[in-house]
């Protein structure tokens, strides 16, 4: 098989997974099996060391070296190694522990993709500070994946558009598509671990679980305001809340229900190819088709 076939392959089979056929029941062995197996049966070698970065014209160059995203992204991504990492430390179960490694390894190479990637284009990047292990590994895990099925969402719609009106290079995206479908996979087996994890504790911890999860969107909705409201030590703005304004950042032309449509249909889409039996992410899309009735 040809370089070229090899990739083709690989880009298929990340998109595109069944599980073993028959009924599963939310929280069964066979419903852990099924999220698990997709993670790992799913995942793209690809190495972020032998990338080939393409040669940008100068107006293109100049746009992706402006964004102002890059600080933070590369930031969240070494937060989100350390919290998979933490929390992976704690299951005990072997078929989990395997897939929620994997999930911190890929993590990880988010993290060394975008580090290889502002290397190659020149773009300055803060220090980074020193990451913390949380002192709760479950509720650094939370974070971790509920910010993903935030961030996601409309990072989704926004890589769509700026593909559409070319503001990202045709090789640019190319090069960044696996990333993004990496993201998909791994809010999808993020959705069905909680809907999983909730049914093996017992009914008198559920509560303090629930209590557990609304703070964790309680932090989340607060840290987005902060950001998008506050500035660095520099005085300078870093804008974490890209995924929610980015298309004004990057000039698109969209009205605020036009990206709402891109988010929901990109969001199917990246799915779409996964066994139907898995439960999709479903709270960030409903708040959209919700904000939907009421934007024109």
């Amino acid at each position: 098989m040809t370089h070229d076939a090899t990739v083709a392959a690989a880009d298929h089979a990340m998109r595109h997974w069944l599980g073993e056929p028959g009924r599963i029941r939310i929280g069964s062995e066979a419903h852990k099996r099924l999220f698990c197996r997709m993670l790992l049966d799913t995942h793209n070698p690809y190495k972020p060391a032998v990338i080939e970065w393409p040669a940008l014209e100068a107006d293109a160059l100049q746009r992706i070296t402006s964004l102002p995203i890059w600080d933070i992204a590369v930031q969240t991504e070494g937060k989100a190694k350390l919290r998979v990492a933490t929390y992976t430390a704690t299951v005990g179960d072997p078929l989990l522990h395997e897939a929620m490694t994997m999930d911190g390894d890929e993590e990880a190479r988010h993290k060394v993709v975008l580090s290889k990637m502002v290397e190659a284009y020149g773009i300055a990047l803060a220090p980074e500070p020193e990451y913390e292990v949380p002192k709760d590994p479950e509720w650094g895990w939370l974070v971790t994946g509920y910010s993903e099925c935030i961030d996601s969402f409309f990072a989704f719609g926004l890589f769509e558009s700026a593909k559409r009106t070319g503001y990202f290079p045709a090789e640019l995206v190319e090069t960044f598509e696996p990333v993004m479908q990496e993201e998909a996979r791994h809010i999808l087996f993020f959705a069905n671990w909680v809907a999983w994890h909730r049914r093996q504790l017992p009914w008198w911890r559920r509560p303090a679980f629930e209590l557990k999860v609304m703070r964790v969107w309680l932090f989340l909705i607060w840290e987005r305001i902060g950001i998008a409201k506050g500035l660095d030590d520099n005085g300078e703005m870093q804008d974490a809340n890209f995924t929610l304004t980015g298309h004004q950042q990057i000039g698109l032309d969209l009205k605020l229900g036009e990206l709402i449509d891109l988010c929901l249909a990109q969001n199917s889409l990246r799915m779409d190819g996964y066994d139907e039996r898995l439960l999709r992410p479903t709270f960030v899309p409903r708040l959209a088709r919700l904000a939907r009735r009421f934007v024109r």
